[in-house]
């Protein structure tokens, strides 16, 4: 069955609308997170599912973050993949006004080679790791549609880097409650290749090179 037709969203209410639903899906997420039972979060997010294995091909570099308090986690995800031959890596800066880029995490489960950034209580990779360019990026998102649209923090950031490297498959990580039936989006909002909540698998959708 198909759908009601999305709302239109003019482009000078374009800004507006995603920081309200900013706004409201951060406080849902939140409340959601808080409600978990500390038990049944601790299975959640532990390793991707085979059908999202299936989406990283053999050998390749491995995009992650490192998660928010009430974010997906992607740590266990980084270790299984790591541990599958993959080489992971998290998003480095060198100053706030800077652009993203990835640099190498050589082991996810040392924390000791992650060194503070620009942003307080942020860590990312040292200086001196290899800057890579992944082929699978895992992202976070504070809400995200049935047909791949994302909303994130509002820096830019992946959006960016994505429309840089178009070959990159990005993944969102979210919980269920961040599905929102419509998303308002502008030319720059990079598509999501597959969503993966706690109980499904959106996707993957055909990218737009």
């Amino acid at each position: 069955m198909v759908g009601p037709s999305p709302p239109p969203f003019c482009p000078e209410h374009l800004v507006e609308a995603k920081n309200a639903l900013r706004t409201e899906f951060r406080a849902r997420r939140n409340a959601h997170v808080a409600a978990l039972d500390a038990r049944v979060k601790a299975l959640m997010f532990r390793r991707p599912p085979s059908p999202v294995m299936a989406m990283v091909p053999e050998g390749a570099t491995v995009g992650i973050y490192l998660a928010g308090p009430a974010e997906a986690p992607a740590t266990a995800y980084a270790q299984v993949l790591h541990e599958a031959g993959h080489k992971i890596a998290l998003p480095w800066f060198a100053d706030r006004s800077s652009p993203m880029v990835f640099r190498e995490w050589s082991s996810p489960w040392v924390d000791e080679l992650l060194a503070p950034g620009p942003w307080k209580g942020i860590v990312q990779p040292a200086e001196d790791a290899a800057e890579v360019v992944p082929e699978v990026l895992f992202v976070p998102l504070v809400a995200f549609s049935a047909d791949g649209g994302r909303i994130g923090q509002g820096g830019g950031h992946y959006d960016r880097w994505l429309e840089a490297h178009p070959s990159t498959l990005p993944i969102g990580l979210a919980w269920d409650c961040q599905l929102v039936e419509h998303l308002p989006r502008e030319a720059h909002d990079a598509p999501l290749y597959a969503v993966v909540t706690p109980t499904r698998i959106y996707g993957p959708w055909e990218r737009q090179r």
